[in-house]
C-alpha cells in the first residue's frame, strides 16, 4: 500500500467534520482556481457573491459556464481543430479552425422560465409546444457607449454557427444542440 493510498484510508475513516477540517487546513496551501489569487478572495467567498448577486448575476454566470463548458468539452475533444479566439469582446465566442478554414461559434444558454426549459409556444401562442427557446441576442438591453447604437441584436454574419447549450432541459451542461447562423 503506498503512504497516498494509507492517508486516504484514513480520510475514509474520519466523519464529515474532521474531513472538513483537513479540506480547510488543505485549501491554505492550494486553491482551487488562479481567479483566487487575480480577486484576491477564496472560492468560498466568490461562490457567496455569486449566490448574493441574485437572479440576474445568475443569469449571466449560467450563460458564461455554457461558454466555458463548450470550451472545456467540446473544443477540447474536437479532433483537427485549434481554437484561435483572439481576445476581445467579440460577436462570437470561438473562433475555430481545421486547416481549411475558420468557423464563428456564437454560444447561447436554452432559455428558462420559472427553473424550467421555456417553451416556445410561452415565447409565441402560434409556435408548437414541443419546441424549446434560446435567444440570440447580445444582451436584454444596453447600447454601445460611443455609437448608441443597440447592442442588443447579432447582426447578419458576425457568426457561422450556433451552440445551443441544452442545460436547462439536461440538467448536463455537456449537452449542446447546433444550427448554421444562415
Amino acid at each position: 500500500m503506498t503512504e497516498t493510498d494509507h492517508i486516504k484510508r484514513l480520510l475514509s475513516e474520519c466523519n464529515p467534520d474532521q474531513r472538513q477540517e483537513i479540506l480547510r487546513y488543505l485549501r491554505t496551501e492550494f486553491p482551487i482556481h488562479p481567479l483566487e489569487a487575480q480577486l484576491n478572495a477564496k472560492a468560498e467567498v466568490i461562490l457567496e457573491a455569486i449566490q448574493r448577486g441574485g437572479i440576474l448575476t445568475l443569469r449571466m454566470i449560467r450563460g458564461v459556464i455554457a461558454e466555458a463548458a463548450f470550451g472545456v468539452d467540446v473544443v477540447k475533444n474536437l479532433s483537427g481543430w485549434t481554437d484561435i479566439t483572439p481576445p476581445g469582446d467579440l460577436p462570437y465566442d470561438f473562433l475555430l479552425d481545421d486547416g481549411a478554414g475558420a468557423v464563428r461559434v456564437q454560444v447561447k444558454l436554452q432559455r428558462s422560465l420559472a427553473h424550467r426549459p421555456m417553451l416556445a409556444k410561452e415565447a409565441y401562442r402560434f409556435l408548437p409546444g414541443d419546441m424549446y427557446v434560446v435567444e440570440t441576442q447580445k444582451t436584454r438591453r444596453g447600447s454601445d457607449r460611443t455609437t448608441g447604437s443597440s447592442t442588443c441584436p447579432y447582426r447578419f454574419g458576425e457568426f457561422d454557427l450556433l451552440a445551443v447549450s441544452m442545460q436547462p432541459s439536461t440538467n448536463l451542461w455537456d449537452r449542446f444542440m447546433y444550427t448554421v447562423a444562415d
